[in-house]
């Protein structure tokens, strides 16, 4: 089920909440902690036909409750008279709030600045406390965060469990809460509705994520990264295990410590990975290289788990490679002089593809030192920030998110750009850039980096499924990017 949260202040516009809500939830959670005015909470019960849990939560519970503690509790004793379908009640009060009639409790334990290694005490207490269902929730900023609430809803108890994640993960965590069979997750009616940051809004699960498909028999693939080729790799690969009644689905992860990975992978049933070509994760303590370019510079964007342990493998340049032969011709980067502007993962990479194509390579960046160090590292050529406009290039490869257009101090001018020139833009891969028009207007050969991510996808869905990533999939994908 999915439980929309809503958080009126007005009690005249309350039921307009409500009934937007009932059009996409299954269950509405009403929170009384922002109401102005005391509301008829009886009278509200009465507006949709979902059946409706009520909270009232403190400021430290992450609520907006201004009143005193026994206010609070006499608020919630009256709820419950009002017949509502759920209660919730933290863990301090639960005992000082009896049961009645047929309201079931959720007795909920929440900590917003850190989480616990072991909550199998909350549990007996919340038995105690004669719950009905147990809602734990806390930061979840990476999986390593998630993990202990992870292992509570997973679990077979003999009280269900609802989790609630804060932060980047809490998508990542919802997901699995659906596949092992939470009784509900939590989502916003929209964007910019969120109870907490990193809330799934109810359109992005089901759009995005398909998640009424995800049950306890569906498989994850691995996506690292929270960035725009994420985002779009979720929505493309998604669409396309649907289209083809494939019972995956792609799962966000922002790893923690590396060296806990593989065994989370491992209790997750997760034997695939897609890399964010943005992620700054080195997962080369982790997988063994699959390819010269892997080998060779440590980059990795897909990963395969085998007999013999984990496997990354580059297909970004592949993908690069065959969009840029068919725009340019096959021989575009061979024995050319190229500048690559940037200093991450990608531009070390794109140097290492350069050199591997006999290139005369040059790195440049914003910041000198850190460009001259990475020249030294790759043993290229290093050029001063000050001097890459007196620079003759054929080929540029746009590789880090610091490198924007523009003609302030740190940026870098497109007048550089020149016509004939082959212009290469990731720094916002897959999106186009400020720099395509640029390109385009000075009669430069721009590759897109949107048909690059196309040939990139098919590529690693082929890798992965075996199967030819439908057409289909990536429009609708890309459609709601």
């Amino acid at each position: 089920m999915i439980c929309i949260s809503v958080t009126p202040s007005s009690r005249t516009l309350a039921p307009a909440d409500l009934l937007n809500a009932s059009r996409k939830a299954d269950l509405i959670e009403l929170c009384l902690d922002s109401f102005i005015k005391t509301p008829e909470v009886a009278a509200l019960l009465k507006m949709c036909d979902k059946p409706i849990l009520i909270s009232c939560r403190r400021k430290r519970d992450g609520g907006n409750w201004a009143g005193s503690e026994e206010e609070r509790m006499q608020l919630l004793r009256n709820s419950i008279v009002a017949g509502p379908a759920f209660i919730e009640l933290d863990l301090e009060i639960a005992n000082r709030v009896p049961r009645f009639g047929e309201t079931k409790r959720v007795i909920s334990y929440t900590s917003l600045n850190r989480p616990l290694g072991k909550i199998d005490d909350i549990f007996e207490q919340c038995w105690n406390a004669k719950a009905d269902v147990v809602k734990v929730t806390w930061p979840t900023e990476d999986l390593d965060a998630a993990w202990p609430l992870l292992a509570a809803v997973s679990q077979s108890r003999e009280l269900p469990v609802v989790g609630q994640g804060i932060g980047k993960s809490g998508l990542t965590f919802s997901l699995l809460g659906r596949r092992y069979g939470s009784p509900w997750i939590y989502a916003a009616l929209e964007r910019g509705m969120e109870a907490y940051e990193g809330q799934p809004n109810v359109w992005q699960l089901e759009e995005d994520y398909w998640w009424g498909d995800i049950n306890r028999k569906t498989r994850f693939l691995g996506v690292i990264g929270m960035g725009a080729a994420e985002n779009s790799t979720v929505r493309v690969l998604n669409a396309a295990f649907h289209e083809l009644n494939k019972p995956i689905r792609c799962l966000p992860l922002l790893p923690g410590k590396i060296d806990r990975l593989p065994k989370m992978l491992s209790t997750l049933k997760i034997n695939g990975l897609l890399i964010d070509p943005h992620h700054a994760s080195d997962l080369s303590g982790m997988c063994r290289p699959g390819d010269e370019m892997a080998e060779q510079t440590g980059f990795m964007d897909l990963a395969m788990e085998g007999k013999n342990g984990w496997k990354g493998k580059t297909t970004l340049f592949d993908a690069l490679e065959t969009v840029a032969n068919d725009v340019r011709g096959d021989r575009w980067a061979n024995g050319r002089v190229a500048t690559v502007f940037g200093t991450g993962p990608i531009a070390a990479a794109a140097v290492q593809y350069l050199k591997n194509k006999n290139g005369a390579v040059s790195v440049a960046a914003p910041s000198d030192n850190t460009a001259m160090a990475a020249a030294k590292k790759a043993s290229v050529r290093h050029i001063p920030w000050s001097a890459i406009h007196a620079t003759s290039t054929d080929v540029v490869i746009l590789a880090g998110a610091e490198i924007r257009s523009g003609v302030n101090r740190g940026e870098l001018n497109p007048s550089l750009i020149r016509e004939g020139m082959t212009v290469v833009d990731l720094t916002t891969y897959p999106r186009e850039s400020a720099f395509a028009e640029e390109a385009r207007a000075r009669g430069a050969h721009y590759i897109s980096p949107l048909q690059v991510f196309a040939q990139q996808l098919k590529m690693q869905f082929k890798t992965l499924t075996g199967l030819e990533l439908p057409e289909t999939a990536f429009e609708r994908g890309m459609g709601r990017a």
